[in-house]
């Protein structure tokens, strides 16, 4: 029976063993002994087969931290390290794939195409995990910047996949610390800061009838 599942697998097979993609659907169905529009049932193209794959990763994977017991009693940051680590470790099982895929990709600003359904899924956590650090004080609500943390944190993440993809440290370790570091960089930004605290203040004065009259100016 063609499922998602067992399409993604000989794909993935096809593109380790050829360093390529298959020249065609026909090439490819009829390789696997199946009708081409068995293949067309399930996916529209090749890049639909990688989006998938990616997607299905970041979607497992926090499938698997919001399961863990102590979710609910995690802080943002700690729940985004959770995440990180959760994903990274289960991209180690695709690591040979990720790195062919990655690879492949134009470098520019816009999201790849097969990142685009990681990219929903990513969000949409970030929004959910970063909100919940607004409301309870953890991270600073500031105007304007807040909306942005989220693009911030994906920023992060990709950054660290490109640096994972690259890490050649024993077990990968260099990628647990480049989590680490990276995640408690980005959300130190996130917190209050001296300089929130003194634009607070200059917001209060102006507020109040004005630095010149406070000072006696």
């Amino acid at each position: 029976m063609v499922t998602k599942e067992s399409i993604q697998k000989a794909y993935i097979d096809y593109v380790l063993t050829d360093g390529e993609q298959p020249k065609s659907v026909y090439v490819f169905a009829k390789k696997q002994k199946m009708a081409e529009e068995e293949f067309y049932k399930v996916f529209g193209s090749f890049e639909a087969i990688e989006q998938s794959i990616w997607t299905d990763l970041a979607a497992t994977a926090i499938a698997e931290v919001k399961g863990q017991q102590v979710w609910a009693g995690y802080s943002a940051r700690e729940k985004a390290l959770s995440f990180f680590y959760s994903f990274f470790e289960l991209l180690k099982s695709k690591r040979s794939f990720a790195t062919w895929s990655v690879k492949k990709i134009h470098k520019g600003f816009a999201t790849p195409m097969v990142w685009q359904g990681l990219k929903s899924e990513f969000e949409a956590l970030s929004i959910s995990i970063l909100q919940e650090g607004i409301e309870s004080t953890e991270l600073a609500d500031r105007k304007f910047f807040a909306d942005r943390y989220k693009d911030a944190l994906w920023v992060q993440f990709v950054f660290t996949l490109n640096f994972g993809i690259n890490d050649i440290s024993a077990g990968f370790e260099k990628t647990d610390e480049a989590i680490e570091r990276g995640v408690n960089v980005t959300f130190d930004l996130f917190q209050r800061s001296p300089i929130d605290n003194l634009l607070e203040y200059g917001k209060f004065l102006v507020n109040n009838g004005g630095i010149k009259e406070k000072m006696g100016f």
